[in-house]
């Protein structure tokens, strides 16, 4: 029998026991998997950033230097206070802006050149998902940048494994794929909004 999306208080419960659950501060996989997220992103800049699921905010404190805005969302309101604690700390230009939110729920964020969905899809059952994918593309701005980073080992109280929330995602109607990275541990996809994709080296006129 299939689990269905975990509820806000499974996550209370984790940061209750430890404010940062997952080790984002201290382990090289995860300092790993920024720098190949970041190194993803086809886009020098963007203009608005979406990040469901921030956690603590290590990584928003990266996208805050590659975005005008970032729009950082979880719902553990203790997480959310460590996110606004190092943006105020950080010497990040980009402006961060910090609610409760989740992915999956009703959108209330308007619209946005980049969406990261890292470590926080597979927190939903199938058809949730597909559902909030949904909303994702449509709030997408044209030729804007989604990225999708996922664990692939098997988490038992996950509704999905990585390797399911990818194969969701890749079919999901709207999107084009740019670029994709995987190893044992993780997979990276990079897709944009729209039936086009421009390389870099093109967009910079380094090729036809």
């Amino acid at each position: 029998m299939s689990r269905r999306s975990l509820p806000a208080e499974y996550f209370d419960r984790l940061y209750a026991d430890h404010d940062d659950p997952w080790s984002f501060e201290t382990r090289w996989y995860e300092q790993r998997k920024y720098a190949l997220t970041l190194a993803a992103l086809p886009q020098r800049r963007y203009q608005r950033g979406l990040e469901p699921g921030c956690s603590i905010g290590v990584l928003t404190e990266h996208l805050a230097r590659r975005c005008d805005e970032v729009v950082a969302t979880d719902v553990v309101h203790s997480a959310l206070n460590r996110t606004r604690e190092r943006i105020h700390a950080s010497d990040a230009d980009g402006e961060v802006d910090v609610r409760s939110w989740a992915l999956g729920s009703k959108w209330t964020l308007g619209r946005f050149d980049l969406i990261v969905l890292s470590e926080v899809c597979y927190y939903l059952d199938a058809q949730a998902l597909c559902r909030a994918i949904e909303d994702v593309v449509k709030q997408l701005e044209p030729g804007g940048t989604l990225i999708c980073v996922h664990w692939r080992h098997e988490v038992a109280d996950y509704p999905l494994s990585g390797d399911a929330v990818h194969a969701i995602v890749r079919v999901a109607c709207g999107l084009t794929k740019v670029s994709a990275y995987s190893d044992e541990d993780m997979l990276i996809d990079v897709f944009t909004a729209g039936d086009k994709a421009t390389s870099v080296a093109t967009a910079e006129g380094l090729v036809e």
